[in-house]
């Protein structure tokens, strides 16, 4: 967490970036802001840790240039958003807001590819493993 205790994010990252945040519950979401600070994207998954949040985010990244995209129209209100299914129930990401006309949404989300296949690789630690012992002792 930062000063402010407002969540992880990369370096430089202070307007635009990746951002992992601890969420009332005690778990953790990421979001996308691009370089003028808005806020692009947000992931409905959950994580138990800042560092599965940022390996979840490495993932999408490192497929960036091979995601698709549902635009479906929100259920209440007017607009639609853009979400890229998941292997579990919930989504891998999604718009971070809804547009009022389809082609804006689907300009968004190429925009969001490209901000996320712009993204740094991101150094993490791997996770712990017990070490074993091969020599019989």
């Amino acid at each position: 967490m930062n000063a402010a205790g407002r969540g992880h994010t990369a370096a430089g990252a202070s307007r635009g970036g990746f951002r992992a945040e601890r969420a009332a519950d005690g778990r953790y979401r990421w979001q996308l802001k691009a370089p003028n600070g808005r806020v692009v994207a947000i992931t409905p998954a959950v994580f138990e840790t800042a560092g599965e949040a940022e390996r979840g985010f490495d993932g999408l990244r490192a497929t960036a240039a091979g995601l698709t995209a549902r635009i479906t129209h929100v259920r209440e209100g007017i607009g639609w958003i853009w979400v890229v299914p998941g292997s579990r129930a919930l989504p891998e990401v999604r718009s971070s807001r809804a547009y009022e006309r389809y082609a804006t949404c689907q300009n968004a989300f190429r925009r969001f590819v490209v901000l996320l296949s712009k993204q740094p690789p991101r150094e993490l630690p791997e996770p712990a493993v017990t070490s074993r012992r091969t020599d019989g002792r």
